[in-house]
């Protein structure tokens, strides 16, 4: 029987005679869309929105550092102070003042335009990390314009589009998103001005569009999560320095200027607020935050290595593709555009992976770099050959663990098994599959659109479907709803026992955290008061409650899982007697 393949030459395509594909069409849809740049960047900001918005307004505030954000954030719009940064009555100087003001632009535009108790709405915070996971995926298209076709910037923001880490950040009220949007700014700028110079382009004039872009990035990214990313401009910086000998092109970025302008930006909230607290947001934010991530803050130590390792599930669909560009990827490494990648890449990586103290987010700035190079291997279609082609088994083995997991976990938790989210698990599936069935060298970019529409659908039924339903992970919200179902007007409330952040930012600022003691006492002091006693606190707020002769009953018990200290918990809704 003949043989169904021709013998192909390097990077020629290697498809059977006759066989359907089912990446064409998807593989078409790319023809269009990279037509033009109009195209390209509605065809990307409609797939922010595709994968970004699923469980964006329903899902609760995720403890602990999302209700942290909004709850400073409301007390700044409650208060009218834009400068000092509030938990309750302790300061919060960890990080600079930036995510505050636009969540709190957020919530005053919302209220402006009528949305009720808009200051209440977790999904209002969340606004600005959405527009940064947006604009991230943009700007990635952006910059990498600089380095590959349209259509491998499209591929290449596609990978960052389909990240489950760029999912999980745009969805909830903190610093990532936005801290990423500012990297890939300044990052994407200084390629054009390195690229500029490594062509022997020199112009007597540089465009003043590059150092406006770089040095504004970097204000911005200061304002937001602080010197952080000046690591990662900085390490590039002296990497490319030291491989070319040279800095000569960083007369492009016109530093003298744009230092000055970058100053201009970030200097007067910086001056309000040691003119407002002195040196104690300094040795908070550097000292108490930043320094102290050296050793294993909040038992987060964990060793080298651990990156690489979650790389695999926090950059899928991405991640099979990066591994099978990455021998293509060293051997170019010499190439202007492959090293400049490299420099924003390794060294950083390098710096987190040595640090104790780690996160999954913090290597969040460098998966852009990542994204361009795969595509960039893509387009030339220099993937490995060798076992590592194995990996592409991973684009169906993670919509696959993922449905399991869902499933279970609510059948576990909610004794339901999300019925609404198979359509979506089985459409996972079954891209998931043809991108693991398509997959040759020749074929990659189609494997790969299929994976990021595997991505697509997995996000609806994880984030749209599953999250919302899990109610008994979000006891804060269980509480705040129960209490504004009391037939009284403005309740309080005091916890013991139960202290997470969420319940503060969905109860009110006035809740009290305290004792099984401090509760009982709080319950005696007037009427539509709530006492919310978790079961290792009741103890002692029933010997108390005997010793001041208070008489209350049981307004509800909600059971849940505190996802913070991993373990189950039971609180009880108390009131005294008599309260309507």
């Amino acid at each position: 029987m003949a043989d169904t393949y021709a013998r192909p030459r390097f990077g020629a395509s290697r498809e059977p005679k006759n066989l359907v594909n089912p990446g064409s069409r998807l593989a078409r849809m790319i023809d269009f869309v990279t037509g033009s740049h109009t195209r390209a960047v509605s065809f990307l900001l409609l797939c922010g929105l595709l994968f970004f918005l699923p469980g964006f307004f329903n899902i609760p505030p995720v403890d602990r550092d999302e209700p942290r954000f909004a709850q400073a954030t409301k007390q700044m719009v409650e208060s009218g102070d834009f400068v000092d940064i509030r938990f309750q009555e302790d300061v919060r100087y960890k990080k600079p003042v930036g995510i505050y003001w636009m969540q709190a632009a957020a919530v005053q535009t919302a209220s402006a335009l009528g949305l009720p108790r808009a200051e209440l709405r977790i999904w209002v915070y969340r606004i600005p990390s959405l527009i940064g996971a947006i604009g991230a995926v943009l700007l990635t298209y952006w910059t990498a314009l600089a380095f590959v076709t349209r259509r491998g910037a499209v591929l290449a923001a596609l990978l960052m589009c389909g990240s489950v880490l760029l999912g999980v950040e745009a969805r909830l009220a903190k610093t990532d998103a936005m801290l990423l949007l500012t990297v890939v700014a300044a990052m994407g700028a200084m390629a054009r001005a390195y690229l500029c110079w490594q062509r022997g382009e020199d112009p007597a004039h540089p465009p003043w569009s590059w150092p406006a872009i770089f040095w504004t990035a970097l204000a911005g990214g200061i304002l937001i999560k602080g010197p952080l990313i000046l690591l990662f401009a900085g390490l590039t910086i002296v990497t490319l320095a030291f491989l070319d000998r040279s800095i000569a092109w960083l007369r492009l970025l016109r530093p003298v200027w744009g230092l000055m302008w970058m100053l201009v930006l970030v200097l007067p909230w910086f001056v309000a607020i040691f003119w407002r607290a002195g040196d104690a947001f300094f040795a908070d934010s550097v000292g108490g935050d930043m320094l102290s991530k050296l050793g294993a803050q909040e038992s987060h130590g964990l060793p080298p290595g651990l990156y690489l390792l979650l790389f695999w599930v926090t950059f899928w669909p991405g991640a099979p593709l990066a591994a099978m560009a990455a021998p293509a990827v060293w051997r170019a490494r010499r190439e202007p555009g492959a090293q400049y990648l490299l420099a924003w890449l390794v060294p950083s990586w390098i710096v987190f992976e040595a640090v104790l103290t780690k996160l999954p987010h913090y290597v969040l700035p460098l998966y852009p770099a990542i994204a361009i190079l795969t595509a960039g291997a893509v387009e030339r279609r220099v993937l490995s050959r060798s076992w590592l082609m194995r990996g592409s088994a991973w684009w169906f083995a993670i919509p696959a663990l993922a449905s399991l997991m869902a499933v279970v976990g609510a059948i576990a938790l909610t004794r339901q098994p999300a019925f609404l989210a198979w359509p979506f698990v089985a459409a996972a599936l079954i891209f998931g599959l043809f991108a693991w069935w398509l997959y040759d060298d020749s074929r990659a970019e189609r494997s790969l659109l299929n994976a990021v529409v595997a991505a697509l659908f997995l996000a609806f039924a994880i984030y749209g479907v599953v999250l919302p339903s899990l109610t008994p992970l979000f006891p804060s919200a269980e509480i705040a709803r129960a209490l504004r179902n009391v037939r009284c007007v403005g309740p309080k409330a005091a916890s013991a026992g139960f202290h997470e952040p969420s319940l503060v930012f969905m109860t009110g600022t006035s809740t009290l955290l305290t004792d099984g003691s401090g509760a009982a006492d709080f319950l005696n002091q007037g009427s539509c008061r709530f006492a919310l006693v978790e079961t290792r606190s009741e103890r002692s707020f029933a010997q108390r409650a005997e010793a001041i002769g208070l008489r209350y009953n049981v307004a509800n018990r909600i059971e849940g899982y505190n996802i913070s200290q991993g373990r189950s918990v039971s609180i009880a809704i108390f009131r005294s007697e008599g309260t309507e």
